[in-house]
């Protein structure tokens, strides 16, 4: 898992500043207070789970502005192929899922922990997965958390162990979710209804700002 500076100088290089309407210098100076938490935090983690997470929510960086931005991992690095969005979301889809209870963002960037991908809900009903994640204490990821999670660790995301991010809903059956279409990462959504055995539900054990 990349260190906290790491994953800020790797927003950076993305050019988020920019795409946040601010200067390198402010965008910094606006995660600097997440320093401190960070550095209290196990980094102990697996492309199954992660310590934590530097998230940029849609207040700043908006999700179809930020997609095309990820890489998958594979053996020689980065691929070339940018992420997708794809074209089941409509124009202005995106900006229609809101987080549930409890997977509200603190703040417009904050620190997601405790970040697990949840492959053990491959081939579970998203509603189901949700009501398990639940009782557990734990809360589901949002598409805005998805993206920060490939993000910075693009490992998360493998072929048959991608994942669904049931923290974002629109009032409908659908559930977004993040996986491979043509060696790219693919910002897609799901019936909530439909059990795949490709997709799990990630969750996060908090949000700390």
């Amino acid at each position: 898992m990349p260190t906290f500076p790491a994953q800020v100088d790797r927003l950076v290089t993305l050019g988020y500043p920019a795409l946040a309407g601010t200067t390198e210098p402010a965008f910094r100076e606006l995660l600097e207070p997440l320093r401190p938490i960070a550095a209290t935090l196990e980094a102990e983690d697996s492309p199954a789970h992660v310590a934590y997470v530097v998230v940029v929510t849609r207040d700043l960086v908006a999700p179809e502005d930020a997609v095309p931005l990820l890489r998958l991992h594979t053996a020689r690095g980065a691929g070339e192929k940018p992420g997708v969005v794809d074209r089941n979301h409509a124009p202005g889809d995106l900006a229609g899922y809101h987080p549930i209870e409890p997977s509200t963002p603190p703040a417009s960037a904050y620190l997601l922990v405790d970040v697990e991908r949840g492959e053990e809900f491959r081939d579970v009903r998203p509603e189901e997965a949700t009501a398990t994640v639940l009782s557990r204490g734990r809360s589901p990821l949002t598409i805005d958390e998805g993206i920060a999670l490939v993000t910075q660790v693009p490992a998360t995301l493998e072929r048959n162990k991608c994942f669904m991010l049931a923290g974002s809903r629109r009032g409908d059956r659908r559930v977004p979710a993040l996986w491979i279409s043509e060696r790219a990462p693919k910002l897609g959504w799901c019936w909530d209804g439909n059990p795949h055995t490709w997709l799990g539900l990630a969750s996060a054990g908090g949000r700390v700002a």
